[in-house]
């Protein structure tokens, strides 16, 4: 089944949260880390390059969001931080975002999850 999960839902999909005290559903082999670039006053905008859906950059907007710490062999990075971190994942028809993109007009990250649906 296709799952996509953003910002607190990556947090759930993952098959490793450290620290954590709830049960996920573990079904994306990647380990991410809540809250990573701090509170709610430190959320931030970036655009990002995601080969996945086009040249051009994705506006993406991050509230205290997780990062995508570590990713199983069988997971595809989507997008990374200038700085290697990474906020966007694949695994078969599973997709993570640590960021929002339902907060932007751009529609083609729900696009290429329609496309994962579709397959």
């Amino acid at each position: 089944m296709p799952v996509w999960g953003t910002c607190a839902g990556a947090i759930f999909i993952a098959t490793d949260v450290p620290r954590h005290p709830h049960p996920t559903a573990g079904l994306m082999d990647m380990t991410v880390e809540r809250n990573a670039f701090g509170r709610q006053v430190d959320s931030f905008e970036r655009d990002l390059a995601i080969a996945a859906i086009g040249p051009e950059p994705f506006h993406a907007v991050f509230i205290r969001a997780p990062l995508i710490a570590r990713v199983g062999p069988d997971v595809e990075v989507l997008a990374s931080l200038e700085d290697g971190t990474i906020v966007a994942a694949q695994q078969g028809r599973l997709m993570a975002t640590s960021f929002h993109p339902e907060l932007t007009p751009d529609p083609r990250l729900h696009e290429h999850f329609l496309s994962l649906v579709r397959t």
